[in-house]
């Protein structure tokens, strides 16, 4: 079931794109979503780790 604390967005890509992140999900035996978040979660990990930490704020949950 969908946290509805969560927020959503969608994207447009071409149909190769596509099929190739599927077929790289499929190979690291995640979801199309599985593998879009590991992507973003491996370039935060990695812009914080060049750059300092993102410090959030405390209301984020009201943006």
């Amino acid at each position: 079931m969908r946290n509805k604390n969560n927020k959503h967005f969608g994207i447009e890509v071409d149909p190769e794109l596509h099929y190739k992140l599927r077929y790289i999900a499929k190979y690291d035996g995640r979801s199309i979503n599985g593998q879009i978040l590991h992507l973003i979660r491996k370039c935060i990990k990695e812009f914080e780790a060049a750059d300092g930490e993102i410090i959030v704020p405390d209301d984020i949950s009201n943006n």
